[in-house]
């Protein structure tokens, strides 16, 4: 399978680069990249450092390797556009349309989007992830009044990293609690889920993905078993049909679309801004 380099280059973590620049690598099948993040660019030594990389890299490949860049600072950009490379540049992209139309010139302060700028919505992130850490996995369920939402499913079905994903992302409290085997045997919920009845969203998965993740977890064991597996994921459905409860099936979905699914099927409202 062809193998192509690419550079993520920022003057800060590169998390924009690396978000905008994977989410237009998936549109081509059959091509195989090889990834480099290259953060905090924000001198012109470390400009100078980033574009020796990528040329050597060129030099090594034979073929230029594509640098997705998210410098705001002219100077920097220049000097690793120089380098033998195919470089596309977001903040360029953007940055000059959007000037235009709002008849105003950009501050290129670097570190905006991702700084403390927004100290409410800092705090707002860091107690929603406190929330999902202390209410995981059904451990502690005395603060599911205050949460906004109750992921409800299997064992390994996807609720804590969703869970963490929603907190994260979107400031919102995210609690889940896993179906035991006795609930699924009763076909009943546990009185503190009722309770929260209103709250709770339910994940599924298919029987053959479950029985993977659960294999690597206890390999040859009867909690990965066809038959375990199969008898769980039937039971946890039959209690969302039978409480009302909607679900989703997390099979083949990034944790980024179960959270917007989620969030947009059940309307609570993000605390933070995008």
């Amino acid at each position: 399978m062809p193998k192509r380099t690419v550079f993520f280059v920022s003057d800060q973590t590169g998390v924009t680069a690396e978000t905008m620049g994977h989410s237009l690598l998936t549109q081509f099948d059959g091509l195989e990249f090889r990834a480099i993040t290259l953060p905090f660019i924000a001198t012109a030594d470390k400009a100078i450092e980033a574009r020796q990389r990528i040329d050597a890299v060129a030099d090594a490949e034979g073929v230029p390797p594509i640098v997705f860049g998210t410098l705001v600072k002219d100077d920097l950009r220049d000097l690793v556009k120089a380098s033998r490379c195919v470089f596309l540049d977001f903040f360029a992209a953007f940055l000059a349309p959007l000037e235009a139309a709002l008849d105003s010139k950009s501050s290129h302060a670097a570190g905006r989007a991702h700084g403390m700028t927004d100290v409410a919505g800092y705090t707002a992130r860091i107690d929603a992830t406190n929330f999902a850490l202390a209410n995981d996995d059904g451990v502690h369920t005395r603060d599911y009044g205050a949460a906004d939402v109750i992921l409800v499913g299997v064992s390994r079905s996807g609720k804590t990293p969703t869970c963490l994903y929603m907190a994260i992302h979107y400031g919102i409290n995210a609690a889940n609690y896993p179906l035991t085997e006795d609930d699924l045997e009763h076909a009943r919920l546990p009185a503190v889920l009722v309770e929260h009845l209103p709250k709770l969203y339910g994940l599924t998965i298919r029987p053959e993905r479950l029985q993977q993740i659960r294999n690597v977890r206890r390999p040859d064991s009867r909690y990965a078993s066809a038959q375990q597996v199969a008898f769980e994921l039937r039971a946890a459905e039959a209690l969302f049909e039978r409480y009302g409860i909607p679900f989703l099936d997390t099979t083949g979905c990034s944790i980024e679309e179960l959270g917007a699914r989620i969030m947009h099927k059940t309307g609570v409202e993000r605390r933070l801004r995008p």
